[in-house]
């Protein structure tokens, strides 16, 4: 999800990601049974380096599979917010992706970790229903730059009020410092994947 403030304040640049605080579930909910299965592991391997490798093992199974459920909450999260603005969740992403400035369907496709093809498809829906149109793109003849209309300006700021009462109600669960910690982890995990993706 994006929205047009900074996830906190003093955090200019990136932008807010609520999702669903549920009780008793979520990422420690996650973690604590991987560190669980990696104890078992260990204990049954007896030996440091099985021990090692089966904690790692266990680490990313456990980050994997938090990591899916919480994309699926904030899926849900963000079609709920999106649906009085008569948007989608995919619709959402598109476009916020390119509210600072235009850019080509790759390069959204890019930042928000999506396929290219998916990008193109929702881009082409967006321009149709006037919500965003093509421009030239001076680097690339072909690769036009996407960038949101009126209209979809109009539809982002409905969904503004809703975005920011969660966004408060879930920094509220979390206590502005966990909140923060929460954010700085998933960042840390996600530029590790790319360095060892590249």
């Amino acid at each position: 999800m994006t929205g047009t403030e900074p996830a906190f304040p003093g955090d200019a640049g990136h932008e807010a990601t609520p999702g669903r605080g549920a009780r008793g579930s979520g990422p420690s909910g996650s973690a604590a049974s991987g560190e669980s299965a990696a104890s078992s592991g260990s204990a049954a391997s007896g030996g440091a380096v099985g021990q090692d490798a089966d904690d790692a093992a266990a680490f990313l199974s456990a980050a994997a599979l938090t990591a899916f459920r919480l994309n699926g909450q904030l899926l849900e999260v963000a079609e709920e917010l999106a649906r009085p603005a008569g948007l989608t969740a995919a619709w959402w992403q598109v476009l916020g992706a390119v509210l600072a400035e235009p850019l080509p369907v790759a390069g959204i496709a890019r930042v928000m970790g999506m396929t290219r093809q998916g990008v193109q498809r929702i881009a082409d829906l967006l321009v149709e229903r006037g919500l965003a149109e093509y421009r030239p793109n001076p680097a690339h003849r072909r690769a036009k730059l996407l960038q949101p209309t009126r209209a979809g300006h109009d539809a982002i700021a409905l969904i503004n009020p809703g975005h920011r009462r969660f966004a408060e109600r879930l920094v509220a669960r979390l206590g502005e410092a966990e909140a923060r910690e929460c954010l700085r982890a998933l960042r840390r995990l996600s530029a590790a994947l790319d360095d060892l993706s590249s």
